[in-house]
């Protein structure tokens, strides 16, 4: 198991939190209600994902939560190229989702390949 008491102590889910965060925010008035229900959503199950991978306490199952937090991340950036396209919000808020979600892909890359 991974060396933490917590998993709010591991890095990448309070980047993660973050990444829920400026979603929120981001989409707050965002009309298209199911395109936001479901970015926020995937941004939540990555924060999620890896809490509960952590509870389950064995390495072989957090790796596996990780991994569906990882494929969240690509989620998150996949509806962020249909929100620049629709115009949903501008390129400064699709760049700070964006540089987020890829920099906790490649944080939980490293936490797989370290576990």
């Amino acid at each position: 198991m991974a060396k933490f008491s917590s998993f709010e102590e591991i890095v990448v889910w309070q980047q993660s939190k973050e990444l829920v965060i400026e979603c929120y925010k981001i989409f707050k008035y965002n009309k298209d209600y199911s395109f936001r229900d479901q970015i926020q959503r995937a941004c939540i199950s990555v924060m999620n994902n890896i809490a509960e991978g952590f509870e389950r306490k064995g390495n072989k199952e957090f790796i596996k939560f990780l991994y569906i937090s990882k494929g969240s991340c690509g989620e998150v950036r996949s509806m962020l190229y249909i929100a620049r396209e629709l115009k949903y919000v501008i390129e400064e808020e699709i760049t700070i989702l964006f540089e987020l979600s890829l920099g906790i892909s490649k944080m939980l890359a490293c936490l797989i390949k370290t576990l």
